[in-house]
């Protein structure tokens, strides 16, 4: 077991798996030639496909509505901010549990 901390001398990583060891008779008959190889760079590569999944799908469309919500109105949120610190801001608490009812509709109409 190595401890915490410890250097570990990698000088001595078994190479000989790298190393090029020569063909046996064996595998003399599977070898490609210089035809072969050109032959297989002629041919065109197969392509690739990807296919996402419908949870990808959705954060996708997810994300294409969220682009959709226009910026914050910087200029309405300092006058919100003013109006709650001079004590001039009411809350209407109907209005508030409609807003948040209808946020709620509108993440459910999203899934």
């Amino acid at each position: 077991m190595l401890e915490p901390n410890m250097a570990i001398d990698i000088k001595q990583v078994n190479t000989a798996v790298n190393t090029h060891i020569g063909k046996s008779p064996a595998h003399k008959g599977s070898e490609k030639t210089n035809d072969d190889a050109v032959n297989s760079l002629s041919t065109p590569p197969k392509s690739d496909s990807v296919s996402l999944t419908s949870q990808a799908q959705q954060l996708q469309s997810t994300q294409a509505k969220m682009n959709d919500i226009p910026e914050i109105n910087e200029q309405k949120v300092q006058e919100i901010k003013l109006a709650i610190a001079e004590g001039r801001y009411k809350i209407d608490p109907e209005k508030l549990a409609t807003n948040i009812a209808q946020f709620e509709n509108d993440l459910k109409g999203m899934n």
